[in-house]
């Protein structure tokens, strides 16, 4: 490995965040003739998860990378930064994604930075209104289509092949150069990579990204091993787990409701390269692992960004994590193993789905007393 002073000189900055390309440009395909385009994304918190480690027995150190901390509220924005600035490099006007809302709402927002036109293709009726509302808010052009994401895909793939617009789905590859820093940031925490990377699969450019990102940091010597990255579906969108694509996805975790992910042999690859595996998880174990951490853990995402939680809790209970470190020759620290959940995107994203499992009551006279026993009756435990 290199030594700590190298890894310093090589990727520190001084004053303050700018964003993950001016971190990390050297990794990246940004020459001296890209306008840099930024919001100064990236830099998101990782998180130790207690209560999840008591969950589990103290058997494993978790820790949450907390990517709706990015301007927009999602990951999305660490490959926008790079897509967008290419775009304005090659000149031009407008980009164009399709999108289940989060790569809508960076995507109008990276535009309007950079001041050209975005036009986004969204399934009608399938958008979470949180999502929606940013990208209407920065200005993009809306076009809602009868159909699925992947319908609205193969659009924006006819138009671009057409048209001079920029690709701004995670099929430009300089989108998942940009993602791939995530990887990074989570090495530079821990001074080094976690035992176990997890993380939601829907189209499946955040796990092609990661992995690329850690077996970079690898390459140049900057961590000794590399993760096992598990990628976590939900059940009714689990092409990957069931080996053929999903005509008709169903989620309450709208940002994976993918059926025919568009990086799928990439993250199959991820998967088998590191030894990881691909799980489903069901809707009811999306909603719990979302109240858990909103509830225990202070972390208000959308249930898509839970995902990753539920996949962590089901593969404790199987055993998974002994079983996958048995088989391992070796292994980043002598301590408990180490597992790195991605929580995708900000809970105000889809705010309806914390309203519809919130229980409101009903007003109360504008009296103390009347507060005082409807504090007392559901909170008598913990005020007495």
């Amino acid at each position: 490995m290199r030594g700590e002073d190298d890894m310093r000189q090589i990727i520190a900055i001084n004053g303050a965040w700018n964003g993950i390309v001016h971190r990390y440009r050297q990794f990246l395909p940004i020459t001296d003739s890209t306008p840099i385009v930024t919001l100064c994304e990236g830099n998101t918190p990782l998180i130790r998860a207690h209560a999840i480690e008591k969950l589990l027995g103290h058997s494993l150190q978790v820790y949450l990378k907390y990517e709706g901390t990015n301007p927009t509220g999602s990951f999305k924005d660490r490959g926008m930064t790079v897509a967008v600035s290419k775009a304005l490099e090659r000149g031009h006007k407008a980009g164009i994604c399709a999108s289940t809302g989060n790569t809508s709402a960076s995507a109008a927002a990276y535009c309007a930075r950079a001041n050209i036109k975005c036009i986004i293709i969204v399934p009608e009726g399938r958008v979470a209104l949180g999502k929606l509302s940013q990208a209407l808010a920065h200005g993009a052009l809306l076009c809602s289509i009868k159909g699925g994401f992947d319908e609205a895909l193969n659009i924006v793939r006819q138009i671009c092949d057409s048209e001079n617009v920029a690709l701004l789905n995670s099929l430009n590859p300089e989108r998942l150069e940009g993602q791939k820093t995530a990887a990074f940031e989570i090495c530079d925490v821990l001074s080094g990579a976690p035992d176990f990377h997890i993380m939601p699969v829907g189209n499946a450019g955040n796990i092609t990204s990661h992995w690329m990102g850690y077996k970079e940091y690898f390459r140049h010597g900057f961590i000794s091993n590399l993760p096992i990255m598990i990628g976590v579906q939900a059940a009714g969108a689990a092409p990957l787990v069931l080996g053929h694509p999903v005509e008709n996805p169903e989620t309450i975790a709208t940002a994976i409701r993918i059926g025919n992910p568009a990086r799928w042999k990439e993250a199959i690859e991820a998967r088998d390269e590191s030894g990881g595996t691909i799980v489903a998880v069901t809707d009811d174990e999306i909603i719990a692992a979302y109240q858990l951490l909103a509830q225990k853990e202070g972390l208000f995402v959308e249930p898509a960004g839970a995902a990753s939680i539920a996949g962590l809790l089901r593969l404790y209970t199987e055993g998974y994590f002994e079983q996958a470190l048995s088989k391992r020759s070796s292994r980043n620290g002598d301590g408990k193993p180490v597992a790195v959940c991605v929580l995708t995107g900000h809970g105000l994203k889809d705010p309806q789905v914390a309203m519809r499992l919130a229980r409101l009551p009903e007003s109360l006279p504008p009296d103390r007393d009347a507060v005082m026993s409807f504090i007392k009756l559901n909170l008598r435990e913990q005020i007495s």
